[in-house]
């Protein structure tokens, strides 16, 4: 089978194991065919040798993460996560990953008004106790009812997407306090921009990723930042230019900064407050720190504003969440959970700061108090 796999890509792979410490699905299996190394090694069989795609093959693609957490650890340069996404793409296209209930599920991300009244009867059925633990929204707090966002002026986007917007709706308000305290006029993207297409790439859909990816770029003014408070939105759309492969889309991805990436340059311009009597760890989502590699950014923006910043021991290991990932394979992403239970127990913080919506839910259905940087910042300031 043709994986579509660009031969100077998939031949960087030397099957040095590097990577192995650093992969999670890895580190709690053990097995080789759950490793980055492992899974280039099927993808070469499969499109050089003509291997047969069995159940064994497709399990092992399906159980990645897509943390990329090898790539940092990787000196050949392996672009894995290039690699994962057209081996996902290419077998969704042929039918034989992405279940057809799992597309559908998708649809709404696109279209905000469903979305909004589907998360307003996913909080009924919460209240009444009728969503299932396999969700992991135990502890999330899903709001009925949303106040609109105030667009504050024109100096920068701030990107609102679609899960995010709808859930954690705090987050943005937070972060455009942030931005508006540091001098900044904000206008919240809203429905103009709904989705950034993260999801559907992890998930092979890539058609649907490079729709949404042209629908924003013809959306949003040229030349304007836009700010981004999701790391995993954050490093979809820096990889615009890749995706669809057209100097357009590489000056889009040019100017899209994470929340705390852009304020790290400007921490100078907030308000000078007394620092919240907090000792917070700084969980880095794997998108902040292995593919947009800026999660310092946090520690800077931070640092002014809590009392003590603590690190995680497991250098950066994924929570597990990524995006649909704890749904779809909720074992694996609970195995690989404890181990970042034991480095945050470790840690003994009060609250662990993350910048990623999937990585809060995700440590928050462990019982984690998990809160996004932003809102520390904003509470600091508002105090």
């Amino acid at each position: 089978m043709d994986l579509k796999l660009g031969a100077d890509e998939l031949n960087t792979c030397v099957q040095c194991g590097l990577c192995l410490p650093h992969c999670p699905t890895y580190r709690v299996t053990g097995d080789e065919t759950m490793s980055p190394r492992g899974r280039i090694k099927l993808m070469r069989e499969v499109q050089l040798e003509d291997a047969p795609v069995t159940d064994e093959v497709i399990d092992a693609f399906a159980t990645c993460v897509q943390c990329r957490g090898c790539e940092p650890a990787c000196p050949s340069g392996v672009p894995y996560g290039h690699l994962m996404e057209q081996t996902r793409e290419t077998l969704a296209d042929a039918g034989q990953m992405t279940p057809v209930w799992l597309r559908a599920a998708m649809k709404p991300l696109s279209q905000p008004k469903l979305l909004a009244a589907g998360t307003a009867a996913l909080g009924v059925a919460k209240k009444v106790g009728l969503v299932p633990d396999r969700l992991g929204l135990g502890a999330a707090d899903i709001p009925l009812r949303q106040e609109p966002l105030p667009t504050t002026g024109t100096d920068v986007y701030l990107f609102t997407g679609c899960v995010m917007d709808t859930m954690q709706r705090d987050v943005h308000r937070a972060g455009l306090d942030v931005l508006t305290a540091a001098g900044f006029g904000v206008t919240p993207t809203g429905a103009e921009a709904p989705c950034c297409g993260a999801l559907q790439a992890h998930a092979g859909l890539t058609d649907e990723t490079r729709g949404l990816a042209e629908k924003m770029m013809r959306s949003l003014e040229p030349e304007r930042p836009i700010i981004v408070d999701s790391a995993g939105c954050g490093a979809a759309m820096k990889e615009y230019g890749h995706l669809l492969g057209t100097e357009e889309a590489r000056v889009f991805s040019g100017r899209v900064f994470d929340i705390q990436e852009f304020l790290a340059d400007h921490v100078d311009k907030l308000p000078t407050v007394e620092p919240l009597d907090l000792r917070v760890a700084v969980q880095d989502p794997c998108h902040l720190r292995h593919v947009q590699r800026v999660h310092e950014a946090t520690r800077v923006v931070l640092r002014p504003f809590v009392r003590e910043l603590v690190e995680l021991d497991d250098d950066g290991l994924c929570c597990g969440a990524g995006g649909a990932y704890s749904i779809l394979q909720p074992e694996l992403a609970g195995q690989i959970r404890e181990r970042k239970l034991g480095s945050i127990d470790r840690a003994t913080p009060d609250v662990v700061a993350s910048a990623n919506p999937g990585c809060s839910l995700h440590l928050g259905a462990a019982g984690v108090d998990t809160i996004h940087p932003m809102e520390l910042v904003a509470k600091a300031i508002r105090t």
